[in-house]
């Protein structure tokens, strides 16, 4: 057979003959886990998408079967989510799936008969259960079962499988499974589920028997350097260590991530597929910048939850940088729900969960806004090949008065319109040539925005770089400026010696005539020459 060189995992279940892979035995307390088997628990491990849990459970499946002491079974009903409210199709799917894996120890005879018995016999309304009852009863070993994609079911479905399962419960382990593992993106509690007749139930009142949610972490800083050290140590393709320190920064561990990032400097740039060249910081730049700009799978599904209003209203005021938001007064559900999708880390205060989301989120939301504008990069370039940021600062400006009320009144997130159509205009202009690198989030009173733009083609060379401090005009104009420029003087020693440095203040006020909100001057504070723009 012939050898496969192994390579960082993006897609699908982790496969340890070809990929890279942190133990998935060791990404969960596998005792805790097994305590609640033993203790014939019913129980959630939830986590976003392209974490690894279907990994987790295949692992776990193949431990249990080989520990001899239950039948473990993994069953994915994502292929229910087209069927919504098709209760029949849904139940009979579930149930085949089952009878699918059960053939493997119970040979195909047996299987087929328990199966034909079942659904021949029992209403749709009992046929997971009966199915179970006779499945278990058949059993020489207590059943372990493992569903996941357990929150691709809605409405009608969801709940009839939810209730199947809870209705066999006090039948455990003679007649129903020993433990029932649902894995899904949520906990189970967080479920609105809008049945048919336009009713709404919860998922915690449908499962009431769950004894504990677990969550599966994201990599720790540690297994993420083991997993990039499997490459060096199979291919002799070293890691500069100033790469970790980026990675974890750019993915917070975020294990999808962290392999994309992975598999596109050692494979999809071709360059470094010569093992001997020594992967670098810039490098992983270069690979999150093309991450991004292909849009792929996994950050298309970010893009899409960003339209629903429960994720806007938790996303809206961190883009806003609105220090009078309330964080009482956004619905935790919707908070969790956001969390949930790993969009958002729940610190205090709230923030965007790694620094890639933090760049596709006003990317991507402005993006019909940066298609629709004619600046090129070249009428900005100094003959050094230096970004002449006044330049494109005064012609923002002009843009900025003709245009801001249309413009904004296409975003999503209004309230953050001014610092996304800024955004915008920059990212025109800086892109593929540069990168902006953003900070922003509830509380913190501005959006910090650093451009870093090679002077000589390449990589390796000078690199020129300009702060910009981005602030919404609340309360006297003076005060907010002498704040700004403290807090732009720090950014700017805090980015690189010699970093250029701007504050921009966006007059909302709608009773101020454009001619006296629309001005600039230079100020120096601390020694440093900052250019300050009124907008």
């Amino acid at each position: 057979m012939k050898s496969i060189p192994k390579f960082f995992n993006t897609a699908g279940p982790m496969q340890p003959d070809i990929h890279y892979y942190i133990d998935p035995l060791t990404r969960f307390n596998l005792d805790e886990i097994l305590s609640l088997i033993d203790q014939r628990k019913y129980f959630i491990l939830h986590a976003p998408r392209q974490t690894g849990k279907t990994s987790c459970l295949l692992a776990l499946r193949d431990y249990l079967n080989a520990q001899g002491d239950y039948y473990a079974v993994y069953v994915n009903v994502e292929g229910g989510q087209g069927l919504r409210n098709h209760v029949e199709e849904v139940v009979q799917g579930v149930v085949a799936a089952i009878r699918s894996e059960a053939k493997l120890f119970l040979g195909e005879d047996l299987a087929d008969q328990i199966y034909q018995t079942a659904t021949g016999k029992e209403p749709v309304t009992h046929r997971l259960t009966g199915y179970l009852e006779r499945l278990c009863a058949a059993l020489d070993r207590p059943l372990v079962l493992f569903i996941d994609e357990i929150d691709a079911l809605v409405g009608d479905s969801l709940v009839s499988v939810l209730r199947q399962i809870r209705s066999g419960y006090d039948k455990r382990p003679a007649a129903f499974p020993q433990s029932i593992v649902l894995c899904g993106v949520r906990d189970v509690r967080d479920y609105r589920i809008v049945l048919s007749n336009q009713d709404i139930i919860t998922g915690g009142s449908a499962f009431n028997i769950k004894a504990k949610s677990l969550r599966l972490d994201n990599f720790t800083k540690e297994e993420i350097h083991e997993l990039y050290m499997q490459h060096t140590q199979a291919t002799g393709q070293v890691f500069d260590e100033s790469c970790f320190p980026l990675v974890w920064e750019a993915t917070e561990g975020q294990p999808w991530l962290v392999n994309a990032l992975g598999y596109e400097v050692t494979y999809e740039m071709k360059e470094n597929r010569d093992r001997s060249v020594r992967i670098t910081p810039e490098m992983l730049y270069r690979a999150q910048e093309n991450i991004i700009y292909r849009r792929e799978t996994h950050i298309d599904i970010l893009i899409d939850k960003l339209r629903e209003p429960r994720v806007r209203c938790v996303i809206g005021p961190m883009l806003a940088n609105d220090t009078e938001a309330d964080e009482t007064l956004v619905p935790q559900d919707d908070v969790q729900y956001v969390a949930d999708l790993g969009l958002i880390a729940l610190d205090k205060p709230r923030r965007i969960a790694n620094g890639i989301y933090k760049e596709i989120i006003p990317r991507e939301l402005t993006w019909s806004t940066q298609s629709g504008l004619i600046q090129q990069p070249q009428w900005y370039m100094n003959p050094d090949n230096s970004l002449n940021m006044e330049k494109l600062l005064l012609d923002f400006q002009q843009f900025f008065r003709q245009n801001a009320d249309a413009w904004i009144e296409k975003f999503d997130y209004k309230e953050s319109g001014p610092q996304l159509l800024l955004q915008a205009f920059l990212q025109r202009v800086v892109n593929g040539g540069g990168y902006i690198d953003r900070e922003y989030g509830l509380g913190r009173q501005r959006t910090d925005l650093l451009i870093r733009k090679p002077i000589t083609d390449g990589y390796g060379g000078p690199i020129q770089y300009i702060v910009l401090e981005l602030k919404i005009k609340r309360g006297e104009q003076e005060k907010s400026i002498a704040r700004g420029l403290e807090q732009t003087t720090e950014y700017m020693d805090k980015a690189a010696p010699g970093a250029e440095g701007h504050f921009i203040l966006f007059n909302r006020d709608k009773g101020v005539a454009w001619d006296d909100k629309i001005w600039h001057r230079k100020e120096t504070y601390q020694g440093r020459l900052i250019t300050v723009w009124g907008m």
